[in-house]
């Protein structure tokens, strides 16, 4: 079973918070040990991008608070007073090796919109040039499932920034050595699963339910979701053990630990923004739509059944439960012409060219 280390030029390092933190706080020593293995890899010519959990709780940790925090207003408090405390850490480990990091915070808006997932993308570039390491983490100052604005985990968000950024390799960092067929902490004949060649319902099913420590929020079945969406991009991952003596380095020099999650055929970085993206709204169209769709058709009006949510023109949508679109119309002007032949449009709206919802280039079938 063959790792292509060898071609690894660019890779994100996802780093739970199991990892970083213990009762008295951050777990300074290791990541000490992070800043100097990730030296290590860029003299190896490696850039290295870190996604960083840890700073709920480390907010948790300063209000002195023992139990999970749930509520969404205490788990933005904690973020906003951890994620300086987390910087400042991270700033120190990396500033006795001659290195500056810099920290980008991130919410679904700014990959869910085009522009600014593309200034996203210049301005990592130019920090890399710059010799800098990019640190990255979800604003949980701000963002909020319920508006659509949290990834929801920092496995999801570390897949969608090697995505983005066409890293070579992800390398989710944890407190188990990778992935097992059955929960090894119950089943004394749990076997290791170290490569992966296709995510299926089987290895999800292995994962288990999502399930994190008491202030994380993933667990396996998020690792592996992750993969999958790094997979899509061309970028290989790796589910590792964090605790594991230079564990970076040595999965970089090609020694076999962990679970492997082999890439897919890259696809391109428009059709994974679509994708990727969390869509704004649904449009419901009929048997012979969906058929024209997949024969690289364009979305009219007449196969319209209907709409759900409010958006504008450019952004994505999902089209019943098997594609993702960009839309050409808005969600209003899209229900002023459900049903309509594409010749009565512009009697109706007054402009013909929003007699199409879609265009083929801009529609992507999700299986």
């Amino acid at each position: 079973m063959h790792r292509d280390i060898e071609l690894v030029k660019r890779v994100i390092i996802k780093i739970g918070t199991n990892l970083l933190s213990r009762e008295s706080g951050i777990h300074k020593d290791f990541l000490k040990d992070i800043a100097k293995q990730v030296f290590a890899l860029r003299d190896m010519g490696i850039q290295v991008l870190l996604v960083s959990s840890g700073a709920i709780g480390l907010g948790a940790g300063e209000l002195e608070l023992k139990e999970k925090v749930q509520a969404i207003p205490m788990r933005q408090a904690c973020a906003s007073i951890g994620q300086p405390i987390l910087m400042h850490h991270y700033r120190e480990v990396f500033r006795d090796l001659g290195i500056t990091i810099a920290q980008i915070l991130l919410t679904r808006e700014v990959l869910n919109n085009r522009m600014s997932y593309n200034n996203l993308k210049n301005a990592v570039e130019t920090l890399l040039e710059l010799g800098t390491v990019p640190i990255f983490n979800e604003n949980d100052s701000v963002s909020t499932a319920e508006i659509r604005t949290a990834f929801g985990d920092n496995d999801t968000l570390s897949a969608l920034i090697a995505s983005k950024t066409d890293s070579d390799l992800l390398i989710i960092l944890t407190d188990i050595d990778g992935l097992y067929d059955k929960d090894p902490g119950k089943y004394k004949d749990a076997v290791f699963v170290p490569y992966i060649d296709e995510i299926n319902e089987e290895i999800k099913a292995w994962a288990g339910a999502v399930s994190g420590s008491t202030f994380a929020t993933g667990g396996m079945k998020t690792k592996l979701n992750a993969a999958d969406i790094a997979a899509s991009a061309g970028c290989a991952s790796i589910i590792a053990d964090g605790k594991e003596n230079n564990i970076l380095v040595r999965l970089l020099s090609g020694e076999q630990l962990g679970t492997y999650i082999v890439p897919k055929e890259k696809l391109p970085q428009r059709i994974r923004w679509i994708m990727h993206t969390h869509p704004a709204g649904t449009i419901f169209i009929d048997k012979g739509a969906v058929e024209a769709l997949r024969n690289k058709k364009s979305l009219l009006p007449v196969g319209v059944v209907r709409v759900d949510g409010v958006f504008e023109r450019g952004t994505v949508v999902m089209i019943n439960d098997v594609a993702k679109a960009v839309t050409s119309c808005s969600s209003e002007e899209i229900r002023n012409i459900v049903g309509y032949h594409s010749s009565e449009v512009k009697d109706k709206i007054g402009d013909e060219r929003r007699a199409l919802i879609a265009r083929p280039e801009d529609i992507v079938f999700l299986s």
